[in-house]
């Protein structure tokens, strides 16, 4: 059912052009993300063309690169691509992106059990960049008027990772059938789980059998006909959909005990068809696109995560995407902003009794079988509304053409009327739910749905909300089923969401697109993004005591290290329980302070 490939057309797109070719770029990544988190130190030389010229030596002193750049704000390191040169003793050297690991290694400061398995993650990245240059894919131009599912797959990694499309545990016929960038359509695997170890959990009024019914239709009949085939009561069984990998990989082997005492059955695939979203484990059905988004649980390690889903967090789920669901619609402010969620209608989780009895510590075992339905974005749109993934404004195609600038001319806006009106439907409302709510998300490029008219964004839809939303004061009364968002935290390092996801994770490269694609003066993106939060301000008087005590225009801030962190455990980027915990890149000037309406910036944000 799913791709088989041959020994040769495994390693076919590993073409000698082609893998020089993303070696450079990837290169020109490190460089620029290592050097912006000062894990690696950069040396001025001299000026030439404008540019200036930066040596970097490696741990080897007969090892050294020579390139071009400019420091951007947020000490972004805008690297001209071509002129990367390595040097050996003197000479020319092939540029190789796992032997600058190699290289460096003291300088990363990586545990040397870690650094083999972030060198694999890294060849598996190159692997995929080096698939997709050789499909070519669709151009930047073409991405700009395209629809969701086409932009989707388009899409190539987190901007910041360097080990960013690992996939630890898939074969290389794994990749072509599973991987977003391959956009083979595909069926999931259901299996029936019995009451005693599975539990349902949704949002009222909606119940277990209409999420059935919805989502299996009269394959429902099927399904319950094979359980009464073996003597068993469908009554007493949950269905549940299941990664087809997950199955082969994990469940046939690791829960065989339960297959054999029929406490888990296999049923069979379903019919629907279904796309892989940039998060690997998230499912869109193509075939009835308004039917819910469907995310398993798929034990790979991917960018510091074995990418599990709980059964325990499963239960409380729902209830948390109703809670946050019901401030969102009672927030008039919000409601203006157009900002809405994608709520967690529903949920399933498996327990593995011989797991959660063996240890009482979290750990990916007990994270192998459970899935939730999220609703369709396709609900939330209105006649004449298209819709994207944020990730595509920082996206930039194999041709090295930028989308942002594509979406701004076909819009027949100029470049200040369009990004402000972005920089207001993105930020706006997650400043809302900092000063209004205490409340964070994790707005990331991948997290935000962009809602279009006319090529202009009007508003966003957020997603990924049981998992990645935090409360961060003790006085926002919470519901017990949503007790597990809040998240102690000092009040000194309240800002920190918002300069690492906002500033540091989106805008930086959003500054540098413009910057390097349309000429486009950072400092005039910056001077928007301040007046959009001045405007919230204004909007805000009663506000106006947490705005002066969660200032965002600081002189400086510390924003997180995201490599810093995966290099010190690439298996768990963050704790849950002490979010706040991570290493910092180091203070960098706040681009935002010269436009501060007040002297009160002097105050620091860090860690």
């Amino acid at each position: 059912m799913f791709n088989t490939v041959t020994p040769r057309e495994a390693v076919a797109h590993l073409q000698p052009e082609i893998w020089a070719r993303v070696n450079r770029l990837h290169i020109r990544k490190m460089i620029a993300e290592y050097a912006h988190e000062q894990i690696i130190q950069p040396s001025y030389r001299h000026v030439k063309q404008g540019w200036v010229v930066y040596v970097l030596t490696s741990d080897q002193p007969d090892i050294e690169y020579r390139f071009r750049a400019k420091i951007l704000h947020l000490n972004h390191w805008y690297i001209l691509t071509e002129s990367i040169e390595k040097m050996v003793n003197g000479q020319p050297a092939a540029l190789d992106a796992l032997a600058f690991i190699v290289e460096f290694s003291e300088q990363l400061n990586m545990d040397p059990s870690m650094l083999p398995v972030y060198m694999e993650e890294v060849a598996a990245t190159l692997y995929g960049s080096a698939y997709m240059h050789v499909q070519g894919g669709p151009s930047s131009a073409y991405l700009a008027g395209a629809g969701y599912q086409e932009i989707e797959h388009a899409m190539t990694g987190h901007p910041r990772f360097i080990a960013n499309n690992g996939r630890v545990g898939f074969d290389a016929g794994d990749y072509r059938s599973f991987a977003p960038e391959a956009a083979q359509p595909m069926p999931l695997l259901w299996l029936a789980g019995h009451q005693s170890c599975t539990e349902f959990t949704s949002i009222a009024p909606l119940d277990y059998a209409q999420v059935k019914q919805q989502e299996l239709g009269s394959q429902a009949a099927d399904f319950d006909a094979i359980l009464n085939g073996k003597g068993l009561q469908p009554a007493e069984y949950i269905y549940i959909p299941v990664h087809p990998w997950q199955w082969y990989n994990k469940l046939a082997g690791i829960f065989a005990p339960d297959v054999a005492a029929n406490k888990l059955v296999l049923l069979g695939y379903g019919q629907d068809q279904y796309l892989p979203q940039q998060s690997i484990r998230t499912f869109f059905n193509t075939d009835h696109p308004e039917k819910y988004y469907v995310k398993t649980a798929l034990s790979i390690l991917n960018m510091g995560y074995v990418r599990g889903l709980s059964p325990y967090f499963m239960r409380t789920t729902p209830g948390i995407n109703e809670w946050v669901n019901n401030l969102v619609l009672q927030d008039a402010y919000l409601q203006e902003t157009g900002f809405c969620t994608l709520r967690e209608i529903a949920t399933t989780g498996y327990s593995n009794h011989y797991y959660e009895q063996a240890t009482k510590t979290d750990n990916p075992y007990k994270k192998m079988l459970a899935a939730l339905w999220r609703e369709s974005p396709l609900s939330k749109m209105k006649a004449g509304q298209r819709i994207m993934t944020m990730a595509a404004l920082l996206h930039v195609d194999t041709q090295g053409e930028a989308l942002l600038p594509e979406l701004i001319q076909l819009s027949g806006l100029d470049a200040d009327a369009w990004l402000q009106q972005y920089i207001h439907v993105y930020m706006s409302p997650l400043l809302h739910c900092f000063y209004q709510h205490d409340m964070v998300f994790m707005p990331h490029g991948e997290n935000i749905i962009l809602v279009l008219e006319n090529h202009v964004p009007v508003r966003t839809i957020m997603k990924d909300i049981g998992e990645e939303v935090s409360v961060l004061s003790a006085e926002v009364p919470l519901p017990e089923i949503a007790s597990r968002l809040r998240v102690s935290v000092p009040d000194e390092v309240r800002t920190l969401p918002l300069f690492t996801q906002i500033f540091d994770g989106i805008f930086r490269f959003i500054a540098a697109i413009l910057e390097e694609h349309m000429d486009y003066p950072e400092k005039s993106f910056w001077e928007l993004v301040a007046q959009v939060i001045l405007t919230y301000r204004e909007r805000h008087p009663q506000l106006e005591q947490k705005f002066q005590q969660y200032d965002l225009f600081v002189k400086e801030i510390n924003p997180d290290a995201l490599n810093r962190l995966q290099i010190s455990n690439n298996r768990q980027l963050r704790n849950r329980a002490n979010p706040f915990d991570v290493p910092a890149i180091g203070i960098v000037e706040n681009p935002i302070a010269a436009f501060s309406p007040s002297p009160s910036y002097t105050k620091m944000a860090t860690v």
